[in-house]
C-alpha cells in the first residue's frame, strides 16, 4: 500500500489523482477530519500529524511506499524528519520527497530546509528518490489572479530571470510513476517545465489566453517586503519568500532539465496549454472584483 502524505494540498492531490488511475493501493493522510471528509473515493482516508509519532505508526500499519511532502513552514525539517524516523522503524521499503530546487546549493528560505531534510533521509538509509521542483505554475493563478483582474498587472521581485515553471499535474504523474515502478531508487529528479520564461514573457501569454493586457510590474525586494506583510503573511514568511524571489530574480533559479520527459516518457505541460487550462481561475476572480 502507498501511503500519500499532504493529501489535501497541491502537490498531493494531484499525487492521489494519478495513483487513482492506476491498480495501486492508496491511502491518504490528512490532518483533520474535515479534510479527510473530502477525501476522493478509494483513498482510505486517515487522520494523522507530523507532530504526533503514535498517530504516525497507525497511518503506516500496512503501507510500504510512501510520498512524503510537508506545508512549507518552519517547522518543515522537524516535521518531515519524524516523518522519515517513523519509516526507518516501520521498515517503509521505498519512500519519494517532495524537496525543492536549489536544495543542494542555496543555504536560505525553503531549499536550506528542504536540504536539510534530504541528509536526514539519506542518512536513514531508506531506498528513496529525492524530488527538487521548479516553481509551480498554479502558483500564477495562486498569487497573481487578484491584481491581474483588478489592475491587469501582476508584482514580483524578480526582474527579467527565466524560470522553469512545472505544472503540478505533471509532478502528480512522475511521482505516481515512480511509486508504480522500478528503477528510481536512490535518484534525485529536478522536475521543470520544458521551457524558460521571464515573467514578462508570462504576461504575454496571459494576454494572449486572457484577450485582455496583462502587464508584469518588476518591483525591488525593498518593495516587496512590505507587500507581502500587506497580505497578512507571518514575518517568517515574508522574508522566506523574499529570499526565494532573490535566488530565482539572479538568474541561478532558471533551469529546464529532461527529467518529466524521462519519466514519463512525454513532453511536460507548456505554458500556453496551462493558461488554456486554468483561464477560467482568472475570470472567477474577475466576477468576484
Amino acid at each position: 500500500m502507498i501511503l500519500v502524505t499532504g493529501a489535501s494540498g497541491n502537490v498531493g492531490g494531484a499525487v492521489l489523482q494519478e495513483l487513482l488511475r492506476s491498480s495501486a493501493s492508496v491511502r491518504s493522510m490528512y490532518r483533520s477530519t474535515g479534510d479527510a471528509a473530502k477525501a476522493p473515493a478509494g483513498t482510505n482516508p486517515v487522520i494523522a500529524d507530523f507532530a504526533d509519532r503514535v498517530s504516525l505508526e497507525s497511518a503506516l500499519d500496512g503501507v510500504d511506499r510512501v510520498y512524503l511532502v510537508c506545508s512549507p513552514i518552519p517547522q518543515l525539517v522537524e516535521l518531515e524528519s519524524n516523518m522519515v524516523d517513523a519509516c526507518r522503524v516501520h521498515g517503509i521499503r521505498y519512500l519519494v520527497l517532495n524537496s525543492a530546487l536549489g536544495a543542494d546549493t542555496y543555504d536560505k528560505s525553503f531549499p536550506k530546509w528542504h536540504h536539510a531534510v534530504e541528509e536526514h533521509l539519506r542518512a536513514s538509509g531508506i531506498p528513496a528518490t529525492i524530488l527538487r521542483l521548479e516553481s509551480f505554475m498554479q502558483n500564477i493563478p495562486a498569487f497573481f489572479a487578484s491584481t491581474i483582474n483588478s489592475q491587469g498587472a501582476f508584482y514580483a521581485a524578480m526582474g527579467e530571470a527565466p524560470v522553469g515553471f512545472v505544472d503540478v499535474r505533471d509532478i502528480g504523474a512522475v511521482v505516481a510513476k515512480i511509486l508504480t515502478s522500478d528503477g528510481h531508487a536512490g535518484k534525485t529528479y529536478t522536475l521543470t517545465g520544458p521551457e524558460l520564461l521571464n515573467y514578462s514573457q508570462v504576461a504575454a501569454k496571459l494576454s494572449q489566453v486572457l484577450g485582455r493586457p496583462v502587464r508584469y510590474v518588476a518591483i525591488t525586494q525593498e518593495q516587496l517586503r512590505p507587500s507581502l506583510r500587506d497580505m497578512g503573511m507571518p514575518p517568517w514568511q515574508v522574508e522566506a519568500l523574499a529570499d526565494l524571489q532573490a535566488y530565482y530574480a539572479d538568474g541561478t533559479g532558471g533551469k529546464v532539465t529532461s527529467d518529466v520527459r524521462d519519466v514519463l516518457g512525454r513532453e511536460p505541460v507548456r505554458m500556453d496549454q496551462f493558461l488554456r487550462d486554468y483561464a477560467s481561475a482568472f475570470a472567477t476572480a474577475a466576477s468576484k472584483a
